[in-house]
């Protein structure tokens, strides 16, 4: 008998699945131009959620008992489509200009800009229309998906000057690198990166060049090159590099060094705190007998974890690394305060006094705003203590602030996205990320007009200087390092080139400008720069002319070959004005001739990246062509 109910029991269950028999539907949501990546997609009777990727392609599985499917997206109007029979559904969502004009996304949802009092990151209308650069899809309520509220200054693209009204071209050198590591983060997590988190100069400056080591008393010698540029061969492309001396390590001087590490609730996750901890401790294996570090840290208020501590006593070190766990609100301005008192207090005369940083930049108690930071930081250069500003994190990454910090903390600042780029940044190139052998570097170009119609600095559009700026040893500029290298590119359009980039105006009526054609006739351009010792107060010059004399691009250095890629790859990435004829073809073509030796394997990396960009580029534009195909249809 019961052998009988058992089996009434299952035929039962069986009729029951087959009444609710499921299939998938699959599609991509776009807005017709670009894909939705988060798109929230619904099923009216199983109540299934699920959202579109990073491509915008979803899966739902569907009963027969349902009917229509529900499409959500910030920015846009809801949609219910009928399913039908079909099996692939692609939907084109349509913009909802009329209710929302500007919205804060935060980790909690969405409100009105003026409801909001904390930092948020505020995006227009035009920010939410579905681009998928910069894009971090989380799973929110009720199934909608919020932007991250990851933060980066804005950038206004270096343009082209004309050499005859504008002959100087003057910034401070910079070797941070934060950026290429960042833009790597986006694309590995399958996404291309927002346009302003992309710094060209910074990810040229990734990358170690083989330039020749200074052979003279200066810490710092220039190197120069130059080709026909790859995007446009009627345009010279001039590569200045810069190389800093390499001081051995046991020769480098004594370091007294301050661990100021961010350990508020936002660096609670994997690739931050954890990240951080560990990153640390393999800096602690680099430090000598003659080192001293002290641990501080700051969550709602600030305090010292460790005490200056000599680098031989490494486990004692290492427990109070493994002793931190997140948790609070961040109050970054009393950290540094700290920080930079407790450094004063172990001050070394002649040695390498350092605070190292190491945050997501999400400041939100006391000082905070980009401004109060700035001032703050501004305050403490004069101590003699320099500034490492190391990045953590994703989300709520806030690149802007710890940028302002390295620039105006007389400091350097890089991106860590992973162990691998822990080890190069404090074990590789130790002596170059923590020892200044040349403060406040800056650069000066003047160009020949008889021979430069017009020109572009690449990049670096966050350290340009006013030309007076250049002999005033009052300003602050950039630091290089030991053994680093700075490298920064000129585009030039010689003279008799066509130009199609700058305007003309009226020759002046009270002032001549007739260039030399007889003196110096065979120079191009000019170069000065200045450095001031780590502790010295009065700069020193140096200069150097570079001639018309050019190669062809095939003839240069893997240096040369591998920096203009880099450079036109950025381009590609900011969607630059000025990128004319730059493709991803071109930019894999010329990297793949400037491997050189790659020891450690980073260029042959960049390769990777810019492969995993194109395909993604690609995959936008072939979905495009395909939904406004079946559109027509």
């Amino acid at each position: 008998m019961k052998k009988l109910l058992f089996s009434l029991i299952a035929i039962f269950l069986l009729m029951s699945f087959k009444q609710f028999d499921s299939r998938t539907i699959t599609g991509v949501v776009t807005d017709a131009t670009s894909v939705l990546p988060g798109a929230s997609i619904t099923s009216n009777y199983s109540k299934r959620v699920v959202t579109a990727d990073l491509k915008g392609r979803y899966s739902i599985q569907v009963t027969e008992k349902d009917t229509e499917l529900k499409i959500l997206y910030i920015g846009y109007k809801p949609q219910t489509i009928k399913i039908g029979k079909r099996k692939t559904i692609n939907i084109i969502m349509v913009a909802d200009t009329t209710t929302l004009n500007e919205v804060a996304i935060v980790g909690y949802g969405m409100q009105p800009k003026s409801m909001m009092t904390s930092s948020v990151a505020v995006l227009s209308n035009r920010s939410l229309a579905g681009r998928v650069a910069g894009i971090m899809v989380s799973n929110g309520q009720k199934g909608m998906a919020y932007r991250s509220e990851e933060s980066y200054k804005g950038i206004a693209e270096n343009t082209f000057h004309k050499a005859k009204n504008d002959p100087l071209s003057t910034f401070s050198i910079d070797v941070d690198a934060a950026s290429y590591s960042n833009v790597r983060r986006f694309i590995n997590g399958g996404s291309l990166p927002e346009t302003d988190a992309v710094r060209i100069e910074e990810m040229i400056n990734y990358f170690d060049y083989d330039y020749e080591q200074p052979k003279g008393k200066d810490p710092v010698h220039i190197i120069t090159e130059m080709a026909p540029a790859p995007w446009n061969n009627t345009h010279k492309l001039v590569q200045i590099g810069l190389q800093a001396k390499t001081v051995a390590t046991e020769k480098l001087p004594a370091s007294n060094l301050v661990f100021l590490i961010d350990v508020s609730g936002s660096m609670n996750a994997a690739n931050k705190l954890p990240l951080l901890v560990s990153s640390f401790k393999l800096l602690t294996d680099q430090l000598r007998e003659k080192d001293k570090v002290a641990v501080v840290v700051y969550a709602g208020n600030s305090g010292v974890v460790l005490p200056a501590t000599h680098g031989n006593e490494k486990i004692r070190i290492k427990d109070a690394l493994d002793k931190l766990s997140a948790g609070g609100s961040t109050a970054g301005g009393q950290g540094i305060e700290l920080a930079y008192k407790i450094a004063s207090e172990n001050f070394i005369k002649g040695g390498n006094n350092r605070v190292i940083l190491a945050t997501d930049g999400d400041f939100n108690v006391g000082a905070s705003s980009d401004s109060d930071m700035e001032k703050l930081i501004e305050s403490k250069r004069k101590s003699g203590v320099f500034l490492t500003v190391l990045g953590y994190g994703m989300g709520n990454y806030k690149d802007s602030k710890m940028e302002i910090l390295a620039d105006k903390g007389n400091g350097n600042y890089a991106y860590i996205d992973n162990l691998t780029e822990a080890r190069k940044v404090l074990v590789n190139e130790f002596g170059g990320t923590l020892f200044t052998v040349a403060k406040d570097v800056k650069l000066q170009i003047e160009f020949n007009p008889a021979e430069v119609q017009a020109y572009r600095l690449i990049g670096y559009e966050n350290r340009l200087l006013a030309k007076e700026d250049f002999n005033n040893d009052e300003k602050d500029a950039g630091e290089i390092g030991s053994g680093h290298s700075v490298t920064a590119l000129y585009e030039i359009i010689p003279k008799g080139v066509k130009d199609s980039f700058t305007t003309s105006v009226d020759d002046l009526k009270y002032q001549k400008i007739t260039p030399s054609k007889t003196r110096n006739s065979n120079e191009l351009l000019t170069i000065k720069l200045r450095y001031k010792e780590p502790s010295g107060g009065r700069s020193k010059l140096l200069m150097k002319a570079v001639t018309t004399n050019t190669s062809g691009i095939d003839s240069t250095s893997d240096n040369f070959r591998f920096a203009a890629a880099v450079a036109e790859f950025g381009m590609i990435l900011k969607g630059s004005a000025f990128k004319q004829k730059a493709s991803f073809e071109q930019v894999i073509a010329l990297a793949e001739t400037a491997k050189g030796k790659d020891k450690e394997g980073y260029r042959s990396e960049f390769l990777s990246i810019v492969k995993s960009a194109k395909l993604m580029a690609k995959d936008l534009l072939s979905i495009k062509d395909k939904l406004i195909m079946n559109e027509k249809n």
